[in-house]
């Protein structure tokens, strides 16, 4: 089913949402990959605060390549997320409500997703260049000198992805496997 969605997210619009829903989302959501997830984990560990705030908001797992003149970015396709899963559940249980990038979660992930009543939404890898056409501004927000792995603030518009975990313990690579054993 198509949805469209908000974000900041709301908890809400969260538990509205179910594995193998199509969603486009608006409004500002976030970039981070490895080494700027390391950098929150050592701000965490020492009681400091983070360079934005996580609660409700969504995290896509991308860097970018260079803009190419008259655009806010270059291509924008997301990174593997399992990269990101032992930094994952505490952003999470800090009010974290969405994360996006491509490829399967580890069970701690998804129990935290679960826990947090928050979603993992795939993007699809390889159509970098055009999803670049969804984020109509990016700003550098923290870790500038991590280059494209630094944390940015997107405006998106109608930014398409897919909900693979949702905040019911549904997972859609699981069960799209059983499906197709089903149908075999």
């Amino acid at each position: 089913m198509d949805k469209y969605i908000n974000a900041p997210i709301s908890e809400e619009d969260a538990k509205g949402l179910q594995a193998g829903d199509y969603v486009y989302i608006t409004g500002k959501i976030y970039t981070a990959r490895d080494a700027a997830h390391k950098r929150m984990q050592e701000a965490l560990d020492k009681n400091e605060t983070l360079p934005i705030d996580v609660k409700n908001n969504i995290i896509y797992y991308m860097g970018p390549s260079p803009a190419r003149e008259g655009r806010p970015i270059g291509s924008a396709g997301p990174t593997t997320a399992s990269r990101m899963d032992k930094y994952a559940p505490k952003l999470l249980d800090l009010g974290l409500r969405g994360m996006i990038g491509k490829g399967k979660r580890t069970p701690e992930v998804l129990a935290a997703i679960k826990r947090n009543n928050a979603v993992y939404f795939a993007a699809v890898g390889g159509a970098g260049a055009l999803l670049s056409q969804r984020i109509k501004k990016s700003t550098i927000i923290a870790y500038d000198d991590l280059g494209t792995e630094a944390i940015r603030e997107l405006e998106v518009e109608n930014f398409p992805v897919i909900v693979v975990a949702d905040c019911k313990g549904n997972n859609l690579y699981e069960s799209a496997i059983k499906q197709y054993k089903k149908e075999s």
